[in-house]
């Protein structure tokens, strides 16, 4: 286990009928804020009505910026930012998934920044100074309501990038379970996906002797396995919902990552070339690249992979390699179950279409921990998608 620092000053208020709780909240800090939501399922599930009634109870002016998509982009950002600074916003809110999320976070953080906020993404400026963030989510996917991470797309460049600040962490995100009911089931899987994802790529970095940091993942991995194949039936299930939504926040809220190396982040980075070319949702390009990447690099550590075969899938095998590869498929076998993709066919992206992958992976190699991965590493994983 390495040395680390664990810090996280987001306040949850978690369980049914709280969203009334935010405008008292963001009182704490703000007198008008700029309202970000997407496409308009909270008007439809009646969040939207929840939201408005407690900033108005609170005394808590508004104004509103609608339409963030999934795989949100740097225009929309741009429009955020222009619209907070000629409003004299002093404080923003999220209103659904990780897509809002991380717009917020970027309109808030280019809200005191002069030049082009993508330039946070980039590396060539720190973050800094931030407006106060609030969150009530709608989807546990991501985990960004409890993070200090931003994923934006620039449709310009067709480049999907991070940045992480300590201003980006919300003062206080909302979590009611219950506004999950009306999820169609491939959003639910879809966020699984998602928040399994950023467990293992924690799980699966190379850093050794951190076993509770191994059996809290393994903890969180398990129960949204068993959440989600109760929601797969049962949608309105409130115990499999809250179980589902506290695991995601877990699994990247740094709980996971203390002890460890930081993260590999290599099917991440995979898959984010992926959806920025092609739009497709986050969590199914992730069921479609982690189990090939598994599968690629699984002899890195095969004692960690036969592990996770076992604790996850009871796989009982004495051959590490055999239990690894039997664990892999499992893993695959779940994400079909569920629904998701297997292959990039699956969602219509053909084998010709690698290379343009390839060339958009590459632009930031190597990556990854475990293995470090060049372009032709890219290359070898995607041919195992297809």
């Amino acid at each position: 286990m390495e040395d680390f620092v664990f810090y996280n000053p987001t306040k949850i208020i978690f369980g049914k009928g709280k969203i009334s709780e935010l405008g008292n909240e963001v009182k704490q800090t703000s007198q008008k804020v700029l309202l970000v939501y997407g496409r308009g399922s909270i008007k439809k599930n009646g969040v939207y009505d929840q939201v408005v009634s407690s900033l108005r109870t609170a005394g808590i002016e508004f104004v509103e910026l609608p339409g963030v998509k999934p795989n949100p982009v740097l225009s929309k950002v741009y429009e955020g930012i222009k619209l907070a600074k000629k409003e004299k916003a002093d404080g923003i809110i999220a209103v659904g998934g990780g897509s809002t999320i991380d717009t917020v976070k970027t309109i808030a953080a280019g809200f005191y920044y002069d030049g082009d906020i993508w330039d946070a993404f980039t590396g060539n400026y720190e973050v800094k100074r931030s407006l106060p963030i609030y969150v009530v989510l709608t989807l546990s996917a991501t985990g960004s309501e409890m993070n200090k991470g931003a994923v934006i797309t620039n449709e310009g460049t067709r480049q999907k990038y991070a940045f992480v600040a300590p201003t980006s962490y919300p003062r206080v995100s909302i979590i009611d379970p219950s506004v999950q009911f009306s999820l169609p089931r491939i959003q639910t899987a879809n966020g699984s996906a998602d928040a399994i994802s950023h467990v293992m790529e924690l799980y699966f970095d190379g850093t050794s002797d951190v076993l509770i940091e191994d059996e809290i993942s393994e903890g969180i991995i398990r129960t949204i396995i068993r959440s989600t194949d109760i929601l797969m039936k049962e949608p309105d299930n409130y115990n499999a919902h809250a179980n589902l939504a506290w695991s995601a926040t877990l699994a990247l809220n740094g709980i996971t990552s203390t002890g460890r190396s930081g993260g590999d982040w290599s099917c991440h980075a995979i898959e984010h070339s992926i959806s920025a070319l092609y739009d497709i949702a986050h969590g199914s390009g992730l069921a479609i690249v982690t189990p090939a990447w598994m599968k690629y690099v699984h002899k890195e550590d095969i004692g960690k992979f036969a592990r996770f075969a076992e604790k996850i899938f009871g796989v009982e095998e004495s051959d590490e390699e055999r239990a690894a590869l039997e664990g892999i498929e499992r893993l695959k076998n779940w994400f079909k179950s569920v629904r998701l993709p297997a292959s990039l066919s699956d969602v219509g992206i053909s084998s010709t279409e690698i290379d343009k992958i390839v060339d958009n992976a590459a632009m930031r190699t190597p990556f990854g921990t475990l293995k470090r991965l060049e372009r032709e590493d890219i290359r070898e994983i995607l041919k195992l998608c297809v």
